[in-house]
């Protein structure tokens, strides 16, 4: 993992989003991690356009991410709703 997100932070994010700071494995978690990554990661890109490396690393998140909501979305509709409005990701 990358320096900017300790273990504390992924603790933080499954314990809000998890509902348990070592349910790791809970699909909101992941959607949750994957998109503080992806924000982390698109600051890095606005600052070091060049970044072609970072750049693919984002790409593949957001298709991770992607898939997992897809998955949620055919699983449980309203926790997806609920997900999507809390993390801001649609509009």
């Amino acid at each position: 993992m990358a320096v900017y997100l300790t273990k504390e932070k992924k603790r933080e994010i499954f314990a809000e989003y998890g509902g348990n700071p070592d349910n790791s494995g809970s699909t909101e978690g992941q959607i949750a991690l994957f998109t503080y990554r992806i924000n982390s990661l698109s600051d890095h890109l606005r600052a070091n356009k060049k970044d072609h490396s970072c750049r693919r690393t984002l790409l593949t998140l957001v298709g991770k991410r992607r898939k997992l909501l897809a998955y949620l979305a055919s699983k449980d509709i309203q926790k997806y709703r609920d997900l999507i409005a809390k993390l801001g990701i649609r509009k």
